[in-house]
């Protein structure tokens, strides 16, 4: 039987709680409960040594990770369009980084990641769903991810209708290989051409249940549309975000289409929270848009131990 006297002191101890800790009772949750890295922000290091990188990014504390290709199924014509590239870049490793499949997901395991997403290219797309399928299931991936429209097929109004017509073929074969398309936007798209925005024709001439999007903060900013707008006018078709921060507020010369005009604001890009982006606001506004992952990119950050730690322990720090 609870009597007066144990009543009161029950009730007075109660009430010292917010007093020994004030933070214990009404501490906020963290706005992001896991935190990605996408993984052509450290190329170099896991090209000279793949498990050292891995646990760099375990100890600073990522738990999703974000792979690119070209991966063995890739089709020979993009493999060779990477391997032009690698004497510019400075590395070769990409895809699975020479290991199968199965070692990938081991190895994945045994540091505490899971991936939740793989880039790859349009061919690998369009004709090797199933293979670009199986590799996604054993890796526990729920998207498959375009991360550019090739230049040659982007020229015209007409070339985004078509690739409207093949995202949306695209994204069928997809869900009939229980995974998920997404087309991540760069910097491209957001300025009219023959009085339309092509990126107009991605949202509107795409079946909204079968084709999805990875909306990257810098480009889409550097590119001149508003991040946030663009998640609440198109809620629940950004399903990822590709997280950098910005110097200083830049902007294409050109409309974004080439790498050149990347390159250019390269140095531009920061650390999340070093920059002038107001990510508190535009991670809220994802979340609350239907964003499920939240994917760090800083492309071949130099001094990534440093650079990609800023980056997590400041997103760490947002509260809900």
């Amino acid at each position: 039987m609870t009597t007066r006297r144990t009543f009161v002191k029950n009730a007075s101890a109660l009430a010292m709680l917010p007093l020994l800790n004030p933070h214990s009772l009404f501490a906020a949750a963290p706005l992001l409960d896991k935190i990605g890295l996408q993984l052509f922000s450290i190329p170099k290091l896991l090209d000279s040594d793949f498990r050292a990188a891995l646990s760099l990014l375990a100890d600073i504390g990522f738990k999703e990770i974000e792979m690119y290709g070209p991966y063995p199924f890739t089709g020979e014509e993009s493999r060779k369009g990477w391997e032009s590239l690698e004497p510019q870049l400075g590395f070769k490793g990409s895809g699975f980084f020479g290991k199968t499949v199965s070692q990938i997901k081991s190895t994945m395991k045994e540091f505490g990641f899971t991936v939740p997403s793989l880039h790859t290219d349009l061919d690998t797309l369009d004709t090797s769903m199933g293979a670009l399928a199986d590799a996604a299931h054993s890796l526990g991936s729920a998207y498959v991810v375009l991360p550019s429209i090739p230049a040659g097929r982007r020229k015209s109004i007409d070339d985004y209708k078509k690739m409207a017509v093949l995202f949306n073929k695209i994204g069928a074969d997809a869900q009939m290989n229980g995974i998920r398309f997404a087309y991540h936007n760069h910097g491209y798209g957001f300025h009219p051409v023959d009085g339309q925005l092509p990126i107009d024709i991605i949202f509107n001439e795409t079946d909204r249940n079968a084709v999805f999007l990875e909306l990257d903060l810098y480009w889409t900013t550097a590119g001149g549309a508003d991040p946030a707008e663009l998640m609440k006018k198109h809620a629940g078709r950004y399903k990822l975000v590709h997280i950098k921060d910005m110097k200083q507020q830049v902007r294409f010369k050109g409309d974004g289409g080439d790498p050149s005009q990347w390159i250019e604001l390269f140095p531009y890009m920061s650390s999340a929270g070093d920059g002038v982006l107001d990510l508190p606001n535009l991670l809220k506004t994802a979340k609350d848009t239907g964003v499920e992952h939240f994917i760090v990119e800083q492309d071949m950050v130099a001094q990534p131990e440093v650079a990609l730690k800023r980056s997590f322990d400041y997103l760490k720090s947002l509260e809900g």
